[in-house]
């Protein structure tokens, strides 16, 4: 966080006013200019002896756009530093607010001219505030300007820090939704953080549970796009995409129905359904950017994902080879694929042509998968119960037998 150190007797607000004045004056002759200057300057003294804050930073922005064209960086960062600062002496959080979105929407105003510069001054003016929702307001600012200033790579280190900044700022269902938006947006301009990207939209379309269908149409567009994702991504295979209204939505609706059925095949079905459902819909999946050998593959692994499903399954080769449509020498090398995915721990019986699978990742986890997870829960605390019973009747006797021991040594 930047500070203000004074180095002379007159008020940094009204150096920064003179200087920028000076400034915007300067074509106009010393004639012409030094009256306007001195106006400006008494303006901004009366302001602070008034301690009409939010009129001083206004008048102080009034040469924003001048200043950020003409002076270096550095020069550009104490002024707004001074600027910035004003915010400490607001009377009432609200006033504080009110002058935290008219600097952040000066900074804004041109993203791509010095994005990188702009971010850090929103930070420092973020880190100036104390009220949790002008902070708020500043970092959706922060976001919009990487957005549209192609400077993701400004913010996205500062998304590690998210959970403890809604816990800090304490914001609504809404606000929160819009949050996510941002993030997702944001995300989707930097090419290596596509997992991350959609974490985010699921954040965001998690949002929308219990809402009526007018307000979950907003999230269709979103919904596909989270499909899509989730079909492309070579490394991801479960979600919880089903279980969310936004995305069901998408079901019975004339332009996303066929994507909604990809989600489907892709979390509970196997690769012959995915193939058929390509040889219909081949033209959609190239519109949507969907490469079919990509799909194919990711399918393999979430079919031998689907064979392996009942406990201690035991699955031959051949079966293998049919379901995902491979020949005999590759049976093994797709097993192999599926272990260093971690989606399956299994042994390879080798010399019966068998693979005993110990544990398959769920593609989904729903209420199925719940009432599975409550009855082996239920069977281990049974057989911790009657291990503990045994032992207890174990220790009964050996102190049985102690005593009887004692009394014939008597």
């Amino acid at each position: 966080m930047s500070t203000v150190v004074q180095t002379s007797e007159e008020d940094p607000a009204l150096t920064v006013v003179r200087f920028a004045s000076e400034l915007a004056w300067a074509d106009a002759g010393p004639e012409a200019a030094e009256p306007q200057v001195n106006r400006l300057c008494n303006e901004a003294q009366e302001c602070m002896v008034m301690g009409r804050w939010f009129d001083l930073a206004s008048l102080m922005l009034t040469s924003a756009d001048l200043i950020f064209s003409k002076v270096s960086e550095k020069d550009l960062e104490c002024v707004f530093t001074v600027i910035c600062n004003l915010v400490t002496k607001a009377g009432s959080p609200d006033e504080s607010l009110e002058m935290a979105k008219l600097i952040s929407a000066k900074i804004v105003q041109q993203p791509t001219d010095k994005p990188a510069l702009r971010l850090k001054i929103l930070f420092n003016l973020y880190n100036l505030l104390e009220n949790p929702y002008s902070r708020f307001h500043v970092y959706m600012k922060a976001l919009d300007l990487a957005l549209k200033g192609k400077a993701p790579e400004h913010i996205i280190p500062s998304l590690k820090k998210i959970e403890s900044f809604l816990r800090e700022w304490n914001v609504g269902i809404i606000e929160q939704r819009e949050l996510f938006l941002a993030i997702a947006s944001v995300l989707k301009e930097s090419k290596s953080s596509a997992n991350d990207y959609f974490k985010f939209l699921t954040k965001y379309l998690a949002t929308f549970s219990g809402e009526d269908a007018y307000i979950l149409s907003e999230a269709k567009e979103e919904a596909a796009r989270a499909i899509v994702e989730f079909v492309k991504a070579p490394n991801m295979f479960r979600c919880d995409l089903l279980d969310m209204p936004a995305v069901g939505q998408l079901e019975k609706d004339a332009k996303y129905s066929l994507v909604y059925q990809l989600l489907k095949i892709f979390l509970t079905q196997r690769l012959d359904a995915y193939l058929e459902f390509h040889a219909a819909n081949s033209t959609l999946l190239k519109s949507y950017g969907l490469v079919h050998e990509d799909c194919i593959a990711k399918m393999r692994l979430l079919s031998l994902v689907d064979l392996g499903s009942n406990d201690s399954a035991r699955i031959p080769y051949a079966l293998i080879k049919d379901a995902l449509r491979i020949n005999d020498d590759e049976v093994e090398l797709w097993v192999v694929k599926a272990i260093t995915s971690k989606l399956i721990d299994c042994k390879m019986d080798q010399m019966n042509e068998v693979v005993i699978v110990s544990r398959s990742t769920e593609r989904v986890f729903g209420q199925q998968q719940w009432e599975t997870l409550r009855t082996r829960l239920a069977t281990w605390r049974g057989n911790i119960a009657n291990v503990i019973g045994t032992i207890r009747a174990n220790k009964i006797i050996d102190d049985g037998s102690q005593g009887m021991q004692g009394l014939a040594i008597r």
